[in-house]
């Protein structure tokens, strides 16, 4: 698999994060970094106990570490995520959170599959 099929296949923006970042090299080597972020996790744990600020703020951290990547996909439902949690609780949250966990699992597999295809 190569890294632009990696990003088609998880929603990704490859061109605009080769223009932005210039160089292959880089964008893999971020985009691998990402599948040891703890974001996505705080997140969960946020969202389970109540906590909507830790919640908002590691929600907001996906969004920009999306944003920077290029993975489009999990960038939009994490904004909207974000957006409605910006002033904590809301009804929208439980629908995005769903949205965000399935656009994750899609970008994290992907990187996976990518990774070892990488690595052998």
């Amino acid at each position: 698999m190569t890294l632009k099929e990696c990003y088609t296949e998880m929603g990704g923006n490859y061109d605009e994060v080769i223009g932005r970042l210039h160089s292959e090299r880089l964008v893999q080597k971020f985009a691998l970094k990402f599948l040891d972020d703890p974001s996505y996790d705080l997140l969960q744990k946020s969202l389970e106990s109540g906590s909507y600020e830790e919640a908002f703020r590691a929600s907001h951290t996906i969004k920009g570490v999306c944003q920077n990547l290029g993975l489009t996909k999990l960038y939009e439902s994490s904004h909207a995520l974000t957006e409605s949690l910006r002033n904590g609780y809301s009804a929208d949250v439980d629908g995005f959170a769903e949205t965000v966990t399935a656009d994750y699992r899609q970008t994290v597999d992907a990187l996976r599959r990518f990774k070892e295809s990488v690595e052998g």
